[in-house]
C-alpha cells in the first residue's frame, strides 16, 4: 500500500500543496482500485475545489475543513455526479442537487474525491451486495470490510482520504469501522440533515462519518450538524462550538452491557479485547458498573421488521417510469414495473422489499409491524433508563472480526446477526461510536463501542479519545 496522504494540519501549514495532495489521493485510489473502495472518482470536481480552497487558505480564510480530503458513500447526493446506490436500477443516474451535509462540507473547505462502494441501497453487512463489485478489506483482501458503507471504510483504512461519509440504518458505519480498524460515528437521529440521503429506513437512517481518530470525527461532525429547513426530522439542538475536541478530565462512569459482553456469539478474541479495555479503564480511574438490558434480545427481529417495512415503502418509487433503469423488453406499463424492478434490484433488496410488504399487509400488520413498534419503544426506554445512571454504555462493536468473502452471503440470518450489537442505538436514535482497539491473531482489527444519550456526541468522542490513549501499542 502507498503511504498515507499528509494530515490536514500539515496541508494547512502549506496550503499551496493541496492540489498536489488531491492528485496523490486520486492516484492512490487508482493504485488500490482492486480493493473496490470507489465506484466513481471525481477528478474534475476535486481539483476545482482544491484550487479554490488552496487559494482561500493562502489568503487567510477560516475554513474549518481546509486540508481535509473526503470520500462519500454513493447513496448521498453530490450535484451533477453519479448517484447509483450500488444498484443497477440507478446506474448512470446523476444527482440533481447536493445533500445538505455535502453543501456544508464543501463550504467548510473539504475536497470530495469520489463516491464509494456500498451494499445495494445500503442493505447488507459486507458490501458484497453491491451491483457492481464487492469491496475488500485492506487488512486481508480475502475478507469483507463490513457494510453497508464498506467502500468508505476501506477508503479511510487504506489511507486514500482523511475521512469519509457513510450512512447508518442498523450499524452500517460502526460495523465496517470495526472490521477495517478505523473510527466510525453514528450521530443522534436528527443531528445531521437527511436531505440528499437516499432513504432506506426513514426512522433509522443517519449520515455518519468515518475517520482515523475521534478528533477528526469531531471536526467533520461539527460542520455537518445542525437543523435544516429541508429536513423536518433534523434537530435544532445546540451544535458543539469548540474548534477542536477537548479532553475529558473527569472520570467516566461506564455501563458495561452484560447482555453483549457475556454473549455466546462473541468471538474469544473480541471478548478478550473487551475485558482488556475494561481493565485499562478501571486502572485509569474510570468507574465501571454492570448494566442489564434484557430487551436487547429482541433488537434484531424488531430492526428487520421496522427497516424492511420502511424500505418497501421507500423503494416503491423506483418503478422504471420516472427515472433510473427501464427494462428494454417491456411492452406496456405493467411490464415496465415488473421487469424493471425485477431486473434492476438485486436479490437482497428484493428479499427485503418482500419482507417489508409482508409485515405491512392487512393480515400481519398488527402481529408484526405494530408489535415491533411497541417493542422498539421498550428497548428505547430501557436504554435511556440505563443512561440516566452512567455517562456511556460500553460493548464490543461486532461479535467477531472480518469474515471471509462469500462465507455468509447465502445465509441471510448469519449476515443479519453481524449487526447484533449495533442496531439498538439506531432503534433508540442515540449516538454511538466504534473505536479500534486491537487485533486478533490474524491481524484483523477489533473495534469497541460507546453509546451515549441523545445529542451527547462530544462526550462520546471524548470517551473514544480515552480509549485511543489507552489502546495497546504494537510491539
Amino acid at each position: 500500500m502507498l503511504q498515507r496522504i499528509p494530515s490536514p494540519a500539515t496541508i494547512r501549514r502549506n496550503p499551496r500543496r493541496l492540489p498536489d495532495v488531491v492528485l496523490q489521493a486520486l492516484a492512490t485510489a487508482r493504485e488500490l482500485d482492486s480493493l473496490g473502495a470507489f465506484l466513481t472518482l471525481l477528478d474534475a470536481r476535486a481539483l476545482r475545489q482544491a484550487r479554490l480552497v488552496s487559494e482561500a487558505l493562502a489568503q487567510g480564510a477560516n475554513l474549518p475543513l481546509g486540508g481535509y480530503i473526503l470520500a462519500v458513500k454513493d447513496n448521498i447526493a453530490v450535484k451533477d455526479e453519479p448517484l447509483t446506490c450500488g444498484s443497477r436500477i440507478l446506474d448512470r443516474h446523476p444527482a440533481t442537487f447536493s445533500a445538505t451535509a455535502i453543501e456544508r462540507l464543501e463550504d467548510a473547505g473539504a475536497v470530495i474525491i469520489g463516491k464509494t462502494n456500498l451494499d445495494e441501497f445500503a442493505m447488507g453487512s459486507s458490501t458484497e451486495n453491491s451491483a457492481f463489485r464487492p469491496a475488500l478489506n485492506p487488512h486481508d483482501p480475502e475478507r469483507v470490510p463490513g457494510g453497508s458503507s464498506g467502500g468508505s471504510a476501506v477508503a479511510v483504512a487504506a489511507g486514500i482520504c482523511h475521512a469519509a461519509l457513510g450512512s447508518e440504518t442498523g450499524g452500517s458505519v460502526r460495523q465496517p469501522a470495526a472490521l477495517t480498524g478505523v473510527c466510525g460515528l453514528k450521530p443522534t437521529y436528527g443531528r445531521i440533515s437527511r436531505y440528499g440521503l437516499v432513504a432506506f429506513g426513514s426512522s433509522l437512517d443517519q449520515i455518519s462519518p468515518f475517520a482515523n481518530s475521534c478528533a477528526e470525527l469531531y471536526d467533520v461532525l461539527r460542520v455537518m450538524a445542525g437543523s435544516d429547513p429541508r429536513d423536518a426530522t433534523s434537530s435544532n439542538a445546540p451544535v458543539p462550538v469548540a474548534s477542536t475536541l477537548s479532553a475529558r478530565t473527569k472520570p467516566l462512569r461506564v455501563g458495561l452491557v452484560s447482555e453483549f459482553l457475556d454473549n455466546s456469539a462473541l468471538d474469544p478474541a473480541v471478548a478478550k479485547a473487551s475485558q482488556d479495555a475494561i481493565a485499562a479503564l478501571k486502572e485509569n480511574g474510570h468507574e465501571c458498573v454492570e448494566v442489564h438490558l434484557p430487551s436487547l434480545r429482541y433488537a434484531i427481529p424488531v430492526y428487520y421488521i421496522v427497516a424492511t417495512a420502511e424500505a418497501s415503502s421507500n423503494l416503491a418509487r423506483y418503478d422504471g417510469v420516472r427515472y433510473g433503469f427501464r427494462h428494454p423488453d417491456a411492452v406496456d406499463l405493467a411490464a415496465v414495473y415488473d421487469a424493471s424492478r425485477g431486473a434492476g434490484f438485486g436479490r437482497e433488496v428484493r428479499r427485503r422489499i418482500m419482507m417489508g410488504t409482508y409485515v405491512l399487509s392487512s393480515g400481519y400488520y398488527d402481529a408484526y409491524y405494530k408489535t415491533a413498534l411497541k417493542v422498539r419503544r421498550v428497548i428505547t426506554d430501557e436504554m435511556m433508563q440505563a443512561l440516566r445512571g452512567v455517562d456511556v454504555l460500553f460493548t464490543p462493536t461486532t461479535p467477531g472480526t472480518a469474515f471471509k468473502l462469500g462465507e455468509k452471503v447465502d445465509d441471510p440470518i448469519a449476515m443479519y446477526l453481524s449487526d447484533i450489537f449495533t442496531v439498538p442505538a439506531n432503534l433508540a436514535g442515540i449516538p454511538a461510536l466504534s473505536v479500534p482497539w486491537s487485533s486478533d491473531e490474524n491481524g484483523l482489527p477489533i473495534g469497541l463501542q460507546w453509546m451515549a444519550s441523545h445529542f451527547e456526541e462530544e462526550l462520546l468522542l471524548q470517551a473514544g479519545a480515552i480509549l485511543e490513549n489507552l489502546r495497546p501499542r504494537p510491539a
